[in-house]
C-alpha cells in the first residue's frame, strides 16, 4: 500500500514548539524548527491510525511508509491522522529521540535546536537482511538506517570488501 502524505502539515495540538514543513536535503520534505527548542523538551508527538500486526504488514509494503511501532501488538500509521511528526527524516546524528510514554510516542530534543534547523531522528530500523540507504549527510553517517548490530557490521564489511565501498539497498523510505 503506497500512501505518501499528500498535504503534509504540522498539527499544533501535538507540537510543543512552532514547526514548519519544507523541502529537505535529506529526503523529500522535512520538519524544521521555527523557534529555538531547548534540550530535553517535547518537540512533537507522533500520531496516526492504530494498526494491528496484520494490517501493519499490509501497509508496510509501499515505497513510502509512515509506520512507527508502538509495542509488540500496535503500530501507528502517520499517513492517516498524523501530527506532522511522520515527515521527520532520519539522521545518523539526530537532534531528537523517540520515547514511548504511556502509549504515546514523543519526540524529545537531545540538544538545543536552532530556528531553521531540520528536526531529525535515528529511525533505528531492525536489521532483518535488507538494508535501507541513508542520505543524511552526517559526519558519522553509517550509510544505513538500520540499528547497528554485529550482524549488520559484518554484512556491511563484506559488502564494502566486495564492492570497494559501503552500500545499502533501498527497501523503504520513511518520509
Amino acid at each position: 500500500m503506497d500512501t505518501p502524505v499528500r498535504r503534509p502539515r504540522i498539527d499544533p495540538k501535538f507540537a510543543g514548539y512552532k514547526l514548519a514543513i519544507r523541502r529537505s536535503k535529506i529526503h523529500r520534505f522535512g520538519v524544521y524548527a521555527e523557534e529555538r527548542i531547548p534540550a530535553n523538551r517535547k518537540v512533537i508527538e507522533y500520531t496516526g491510525e492504530r494498526l494491528n500486526r496484520v494490517e501493519t504488514k499490509k501497509r508496510g509494503e509501499g515505497e513510502y511508509t509512515y509506520l512507527f511501532t508502538l509495542d509488540k501488538y500496535w503500530t501507528l500509521d502517520g499517513a492517516f491522522g498524523g501530527s506532522g511528526a511522520e515527515i521527520i527524516n532520519h539522521s545518523c546524528e539526530p537532534n531528537v529521540v523517540a520515547r514511548i510514554m504511556k502509549g504515546h510516542i514523543i519526540y524529545m530534543s537531545l540538544r538545543t535546536i536552532q530556528p531553521g534547523e531540520e528536526i531529525t531522528v535515528d529511525y533505528n530500523f531492525e536489521y532483518v537482511g535488507d538494508r535501507t540507504s541513508c542520505a543524511c549527510g552526517a559526519g558519522q553517517c553509517r550509510s544505513v538506517m538500520e540499528r547497528m548490530t554485529p550482524k549488520l557490521e559484518r554484512d556491511l564489511a563484506k559488502h564494502k570488501h566486495k564492492n570497494g565501498r559501503t552500500g545499502a539497498k533501498v527497501n523503504a523510505a520513511h518520509a
